[in-house]
């Protein structure tokens, strides 16, 4: 169940990575609907990739006890995978709509 739980909290950190970013950069604009999907993919791509090296869910409560650094470092690397997956998908979507290059 608790693993359950941080694994959500991660996606949800995603999201958050994933509608922060338009404000930080400002051009890298999907619409609300767009950030949130994207910080979702984002966020579980980054997890799934980088889950091998020790920040899974199943890592982070080993014997009924939470490890509040992998947690943290989790919820971090949630955060840059949806920040990072919204500015990569923008950059795609301009390669291939040329017209969208706003300069």
């Amino acid at each position: 169940m608790t693993t359950t739980l941080i694994a959500i909290i991660s996606v949800f950190m995603g999201i958050f990575g994933g509608i922060v970013t338009p404000f930080i950069f400002k051009k890298y604009d999907l619409g609300f609907s767009g950030n949130t999907i994207v910080g979702v993919f984002g966020s579980i791509f980054f997890i799934k990739s980088l889950g091998r090296l020790g920040i899974s869910p199943n890592q982070i409560i080993h014997n009924g006890y939470i490890n509040p650094i992998l947690l943290s470092l989790n919820l971090l690397i949630s955060v840059i995978g949806g920040s990072i997956a919204v500015l990569l998908i923008y950059k795609l979507k301009t390669k291939l709509n040329p017209s969208l290059n706003i300069k």
